[in-house]
């Protein structure tokens, strides 16, 4: 018997077949359901924005150089003889007119007594013909002599001058030889060996020691053209007492408890011209070296902690990532998304990256969960904190670690916003 239809009446076949076509249906609209729910829009990613704006940014530079002493003396043996005696000890320290050493004095006192006799005998030869002018010239007065005998009288008078002059200056100079016998010491300072052992011959001239002045100390070194040109224009802007801070730092000094010895001096010179070959300028440093640590010959690094750069652009270094072109930046344009923005970079001040080109003027940098941002994201921007200090008070410090000290963000910060983004999105999803 076949169904009949016009009753509403259904056999068993014809439910089931109802039933699965229901089933079907429903289970569509679930898996619609369930891919519209993955399909959700990411929500906005939450991150600081720095504002771009230009900054005066100093710089910590550093040179390699070599210390001197540029008072350093080579005490020389001026007369000849036989070394005496030496009156220091070998590698101490010695003042300014200390007695040296002495070479035999004998010979040359015998010179300084003889040429006291010449003086002696010259000046009764003066006296002599100092009388016999005036009796001529009063003789002459009286008509008594001739005109010829009063002037040959006076001409030998001055012949008995000089003479008495030549024999003084006789006299001076073996006295100067004399004195050349007792070696002290033109400044203060370290002396070194002696040159001649006592008993030798000294032959003018010799080399007898040296004498290092060691506090204070020079360095010479030599900066490239750009931080000269940097300094001579701190110096201009009347900012010199900054330019010329200079700090000496000796390598291979560390220890497990100390660090590096280091001095506080002072930029005392810089060259007036640059070098073609090498395109450097010479400098020069001082440095009060009161524990005489330092010693000329000595290889060091000579530190200019602040080098300024004016009008710069710059922005935390965590901010700069390298994208398939290089070096870029993560932007937010006018639509509130982060676009990437690839930038040339400059030099690095402390937890700041300067930005040569790429940037302009009120540019908004994403400064934090650098690692949760891609472009196209929608940025949920946030008030730069101020967690890395602004680029002009950094000089040649690493602000992000005393940053990370109180419980701030710095580097590690930045990986830690980044994993939170990650997290949130996930639990999101």
């Amino acid at each position: 018997m076949r169904p009949n239809f016009m009753n509403g009446t259904l056999g068993f076949g014809g439910a089931m077949l109802l039933s699965l076509a229901l089933a079907a249906c429903g289970g569509d609209d679930q898996q619609s359901a369930q891919q519209g729910g993955g399909q959700q829009q990411k929500p906005p990613t939450k991150a600081e924005v720095l504002e771009v704006e230009a900054h005066d940014v100093a710089l910590s530079k550093e040179y390699p150089a070599q210390l001197r002493s540029n008072r350093e003396v080579t005490v020389m043996g001026r007369v000849e003889g036989i070394l005496e005696a030496r009156h220091y000890r070998e590698g101490s320290m010695v003042e300014k007119g200390d007695k040296l050493f002495t070479i035999e004095q004998a010979p040359y006192e015998a010179t300084v007594a003889q040429n006291q006799a010449d003086v002696q005998s010259a000046q009764a030869e003066v006296y002599r013909a100092q009388r016999d002018a005036e009796r001529y010239q009063r003789l002459y007065n009286q008509n008594s002599v001739s005109q010829q005998q009063r002037d040959q009288a006076q001409a030998d008078l001055r012949t008995a001058q000089a003479a008495q002059a030549q024999a003084q200056a006789a006299l001076d100079s073996a006295q100067i030889d004399l004195s050349y016998t007792q070696v002290n010491a033109p400044v203060s300072g370290m002396i070194s060996l002696s040159e001649v052992n006592v008993g030798n011959l000294v032959q003018p001239p010799q080399e007898l020691a040296t004498i290092t002045p060691l506090n204070p100390i020079e360095v010479r070194f030599s900066l490239p053209a750009d931080d000269a040109f940097s300094l001579r224009r701190q110096r201009q802007r009347g900012d010199a007492e900054q330019a010329d801070v200079a700090v000496l730092t000796a390598p291979g000094t560390e220890s497990a408890s100390h660090e590096a010895l280091q001095l506080q001096g002072k930029l005392d010179f810089l060259g007036s011209r640059v070098d073609e070959s090498t395109s450097t300028v010479q400098a020069e440093a001082v440095f009060q070296n009161d524990d005489q640590l330092f010693l000329p010959g000595q290889f060091v690094r000579v530190k200019l902690p602040n080098v300024m750069r004016y009008d710069v652009y710059a922005v935390p270094a965590i901010a700069v990532t390298e994208g398939l072109k290089g070096p870029q930046v993560f932007v937010v344009n006018g639509e509130g998304k982060a676009e990437s923005r690839f930038v040339s970079l400059g030099e690095i001040a402390g937890d700041w990256q300067i930005i040569t080109d790429g940037l302009n003027p009120g540019d908004r940098v994403v400064v934090s969960g650098i690692g949760s941002v891609s472009a196209g994201d929608e940025i949920d921007a946030q008030a730069f904190n101020g967690q890395v200090p602004q680029p002009q008070n950094n000089a040649g410090e690493n602000p992000s670690q005393e940053a990370d000290a109180q419980g701030g963000e710095g580097v590690e910060g930045a990986h830690r916003d980044a994993q939170e983004a990650k997290d949130g999105q996930n639990g999101a999803n």
